[in-house]
């Protein structure tokens, strides 16, 4: 039943996308810069790497922001604590992006093999710079080629698009824990203010 909800998840990011795409492309005649002309080009994998990115950002962020005697909390003992979470995270960087890349998952069990703050968000950062090679790398066209996952035929696409709902649902169960300590998270803090020229 889970899959089925994040595959129907994958079908309406790929249509709506489409219809951004079509939406957001220039007038006819309008100069556009390289940058814009390479999300033209691929505006499916151009989509997924900016919501990557601020998944990527908001999950380190939340790693180094809980203190470290809170990492073995968990609100009951039917969950992962928020250490095994931020270990789960990375482990599936790992298993959804060497899909992605055609590579071997490396396996490194992070979830049951690091404890530490400072090992786990080195885990984190390192899973997720992995993770940059598979989106980097990703045209439109090298997104429709597909994959086994879960024992289907799957684009490339639809594996990021998982891993990218993925991060989102873990990063929801990070953002219930730092409640809880009344820690605010990374996608509620405020943004600095302005400094004014003297």
């Amino acid at each position: 039943m889970k899959f089925h909800a994040m595959a129907s998840a994958v079908v309406l990011f790929l249509v709506s996308t489409a219809a951004f795409a079509q939406d957001s492309k220039p007038p006819q005649g309008a100069s556009t810069s390289k940058g814009e002309q390479a999300s033209q080009a691929n505006p499916f994998s151009t989509y997924n790497k900016i919501f990557y990115a601020r998944m990527k950002t908001i999950l380190v962020s939340s790693a180094e922001k809980m203190p470290e005697e809170n990492y073995n909390f968990k609100p009951t003992e039917a969950v992962r604590s928020y250490g095994q979470i931020v270990g789960h995270v990375a482990d599936a960087q790992y298993n959804f992006c060497s899909m992605a890349l055609g590579e071997t998952n490396p396996g490194l069990k992070i979830e049951q093999t690091k404890t530490t703050k400072a090992d786990l968000v080195a885990a984190l950062k390192g899973a997720l710079a992995y993770c940059d090679k598979a989106y980097d790398g990703m045209t439109d066209a090298s997104g429709t080629q597909t994959v086994k996952l879960f024992g289907m035929d799957m684009p490339k696409f639809g594996v990021l698009n998982i891993n990218n709902a993925h991060d989102m649902e873990h990063y929801g169960n990070l953002v219930t824990y730092m409640r809880i300590k009344n820690i605010v998270p990374p996608s509620s803090e405020q943004p600095p203010a302005p400094q004014q020229k003297k």
